[in-house]
């Protein structure tokens, strides 16, 4: 329960995080949104944990993973520059949760129920409601975020593993950090509209650089108190957020079968949880008998 804990509050901070480097993208870059993520975030961590435990055990696999979810990263920023919406890009993160569940079972040995099986093919259903080939989603950005989505899920997974033997702000530093070389490489094909940053934009990226690393805290802490499994449907809760923040900030309306999809998915969230604290119930008692 407090791995889920975790989970909801890391997904509230960083669609705040994405929101605001989606309003500041037409004049910041991909590359250079990138860069102030890593400069911002990895010294907001230093900050906040005085330096202590962050000397990496697990190098090669933080670097590993820290490449691959800057790809991820280059991916939905350039979606989104190119006008693609904040929740229609979430639906398709969405299909996160099914590839997430079924990899955990031989990267991690983990054991799936049948009740979470079906509540996540449930959300999956929810997630082809949403994906209709040739539907309102089905843009020249969609193949390449499914792609991004599949890293994605790999790169959570990943998370799990390193909880073993990196912590909380180990895991999020070193991957701020990745986010400054490939930031980097990427400003020559991605360079910013505008030389001069105001204040509001300081500001803003201010705040996304800080909003990732707590954000990446939270997902480090809350992959190590709980399996992957368990964690995975909720993958679907930015979808509420962003399409209100989608709304209200762009005036964003996503098609009928994004909401419809995304109602399913949401039910199916809301089942594994109920699920979960069964379970958990059910271990306390034996626990005491």
């Amino acid at each position: 329960m407090r791995g889920i804990l975790f989970i909801l509050l890391a997904y509230i901070v960083i669609t705040g995080a994405d929101a605001t480097v989606k309003w500041v993208l037409p004049e910041v870059g991909v590359a250079m949104s990138m860069i102030a993520r890593g400069v911002v975030g990895a010294t907001a961590i230093i900050l906040l944990t005085g330096g202590r435990g962050l000397r990496p055990v697990n190098m090669r696999l933080l670097a590993l993973r820290g490449l691959l979810h800057c790809g991820v990263s280059a991916t939905w920023y350039w979606s989104w520059g190119r006008g693609m919406a904040l929740v229609d890009s979430y639906a398709i993160a969405s299909a996160a949760p099914l590839l997430m569940t079924i990899l955990a079972i031989p990267i991690l040995g983990e054991t799936v129920g049948w009740r979470r099986w079906t509540s996540t093919a449930l959300g999956f259903v929810g997630v082809m409601v949403m994906l209709q080939p040739g539907g309102d989603l089905w843009r020249f950005e969609t193949p390449f975020l499914l792609v991004a989505v599949v890293v994605m899920a790999v790169t959570r997974i990943w998370t799990r593993v390193l909880s073993a033997t990196d912590g909380p702000a180990a895991i999020a530093f070193w991957l701020m950090v990745a986010h400054i070389p490939s930031g980097l490489l990427l400003l020559p094909a991605f360079p910013p509209a505008t030389v001069t940053f105001g204040p509001g934009l300081v500001v803003a990226l201010l705040f996304f650089g800080v909003a990732n690393a707590i954000a990446h805290i939270f997902f480090a802490r809350a992959f190590a108190l709980a399996p992957v499994s368990a964690l995975a449907p909720y993958e679907y809760s930015p979808l509420l957020l962003g399409g209100v923040l989608g709304f209200l900030i762009w005036a964003e309306v996503p098609a009928w079968t994004t909401l419809a999809g995304a109602v399913v998915v949401i039910i199916a969230g809301l089942y594994n949880l109920h699920r979960e604290r069964v379970r958990r119930a059910a271990e306390q008692r034996n626990g005491l008998i």
